[in-house]
């Protein structure tokens, strides 16, 4: 049987298509699909599915509605969730680790990726940081949390940002003063980071919600 290489959609829609036989017990419609990715007709979910089939990831059944069977194991780094129909669908990497207490170091590139709902975030992230300690528990955001990161240079007192303190990476609440910059935590335990001057600085991305893995 041929095995072909995947596009990142294909990865996906496979991995969605796994998820909600193993919930349902059936896969997703072409409508579904197309849905969930923001196609602009089923056509385009045909297409995949069609590249799919040739790829030896999957088996149509002919005749039978959502006839399809996975051949191809879903690689593990690839994730997809359940995905409301008419929400546009996200596929974000999973970056490494933002501490939440002391910064710490973050990987700058991953082969994790989950899709997710566009209805999750504001504004729309870039990429996703899995959260290390327990600073920001007063925004809700708690150990082991995934964090939507939307990418960019500019951030207002008073946002949640992830920040870069020389080396490290951290999410804390920017407080931009007349003669400072602050990094402050949400939990009383754990001490402001005052950026001093001689610091590398720059500010990494907004906050823009989060998913919380079962645990």
């Amino acid at each position: 049987m041929r095995t072909a290489a995947l596009t990142d959609t294909q990865q996906a829609i496979l991995g969605l298509i796994a998820e909600r036989i193993e919930a349902e017990g059936v896969p997703p419609s072409q409508t579904e699909i197309a849905r969930a990715f923001g196609f602009s007709g089923v056509r385009a979910a045909q297409y995949h599915l069609e590249a799919l089939e040739a790829a030896g990831a999957i088996e149509r059944v002919p005749g039978r509605a959502r006839g399809i069977r996975v051949l191809r194991p879903v690689a593990p780094p690839q994730q997809a969730l359940d995905l409301p129909a008419g929400n546009e669908a996200l596929r974000l990497p999973v970056l490494g680790q933002v501490a939440a207490g002391l910064p710490i170091g973050a990987d700058i590139g991953s082969d994790d990726y989950i899709v997710l709902d566009r209805v999750l975030f504001s504004p729309a992230p870039d990429y996703l940081l899995k959260v290390k300690g327990d600073s920001m528990i007063d925004e809700g955001i708690f150990e082991g949390d995934l964090i939507g990161v939307h990418r960019t240079p500019e951030a207002r007192s008073g946002q949640i940002v992830v920040a870069r303190v020389d080396d490290a990476i951290t999410v804390k609440l920017l407080r931009v003063g007349k003669d400072r910059i602050r990094l402050l935590p949400r939990n009383p335990d754990h001490a402001p980071i005052e950026v001093l001057p001689d610091q590398d600085f720059a500010i990494e991305g907004l906050y823009c919600g989060l998913v919380r893995p079962n645990r």
